[in-house]
């Protein structure tokens, strides 16, 4: 179980509520995503920059995890970074991403993941604007994005 939140029937974030982890075997995986979104959430994989389908989404509305449905980021929190990738200065909930250091590709930073099933989202950097000084950078492939009068149908039984 993992402590995250989540809406409610109304589209309001609640909690913390307890939550089921998702957990999927590889071939679950590959069989639930498409072969990009796959590489990049389940093999911490990067798009290229300024071709991710949600980079210039401009819609009111949430981003939420594309491997289990757990919101993580408001259009609300979104900025143009100019880095070719989705941005946003916060999650929707901190308990919603996990922060793990990553020193792969010869470098020290900061990745992001989906608190309930893991699936790696981008990485975090502190040069982003007021109020947090953060910079979220996002794969679109990590994310589905659900438009504001939608937001009610992610509705989560953990909410009840």
């Amino acid at each position: 179980m993992v402590q995250v939140r989540v809406f409610n029937q109304e589209g309001q974030l609640v909690g913390p509520v307890e939550s089921p982890r998702v957990e999927r075997s590889d071939t679950e995986w590959q069989q639930l995503l498409s072969p990009e979104q796959y590489h990049v959430s389940r093999g911490k994989g990067t798009e290229r920059p300024f071709c991710g389908t949600l980079l210039d989404n401009k819609k009111e509305g949430v981003y939420v995890c594309i491997g289990c449905g757990l919101p993580l980021f408001s259009s609300n929190s979104k900025f143009n970074s100019g880095t070719g990738w989705p941005s946003f200065f916060q999650p929707v909930a901190p308990e919603n991403v996990i922060e793990e250091r990553d020193t792969s590709h010869g470098m020290v930073r900061v990745e992001i993941l989906c608190a309930r099933c893991d699936g790696h989202l981008g990485h975090v950097f502190p040069d982003g604007p007021a109020p947090t000084r953060l910079r979220y950078c996002l794969n679109s492939a990590s994310l589905a994005f659900v438009d504001a009068g939608e937001v009610a149908k992610l509705a989560d039984p953990a909410a009840n």
